[in-house]
């Protein structure tokens, strides 16, 4: 049988190959079914305030549309827009932290490994990538003075 020719050597390749093409069919279907979801539930709220004015309902007194919400994950929908750039900044900095450790960990373990060359160096690229998250995260945090979005309570 061909089958039991086969050496687990031969296999590898073919599955190294096969996970990035999986998650690209995979991950484009799953984008497009999310933003489509997001559409359709704007243009039900959009629907539902039509319906509402038409019955005679003060535009005033609807809720407004929650379209800059809905670009957020579903439970930052109640909050604040400081809340909201809070927690983005949040996810910044996190995310600058974690790369930033991987890039130091990769230089650590690569000049350890390899004693005589600049295989550390490649370290330097994730290390780069999370100072500019934490810079980012330090550019987009709201402000409680001046600029960008203020504390509840506050005026700007």
């Amino acid at each position: 049988m061909w089958v039991s020719s086969w050496n687990i050597g031969d296999f590898v390749p073919i599955v190294a190959l096969s996970i990035p093409i999986v998650a690209i069919i995979g991950g484009i279907p799953a984008g497009i079914i999310r933003t489509l979801g997001r559409q359709r539930l704007i243009e039900l709220a959009q629907r539902e305030r039509i319906a509402a004015i038409e019955r005679g309902v003060d535009p005033a007194k609807l809720a407004p549309l929650p379209v800059s919400a809905l670009d957020d994950e579903p439970e930052t929908w109640t909050m604040s827009q400081y809340d909201r750039d809070r927690r983005r900044s949040q996810g910044l900095m996190i995310g600058g932290i974690v790369t930033f450790a991987v890039g130091l960990g990769l230089m650590a373990f690569l000049s350890v490994m390899e004693d005589h060359g600049n295989a550390w160096a490649v370290g330097i690229i994730p290390a780069t990538v999370g100072v500019a998250l934490l810079l980012s995260s330090f550019l987009v945090r709201p402000k409680q003075n001046g600029g960008g979005s203020t504390m509840p309570g506050q005026s700007s």
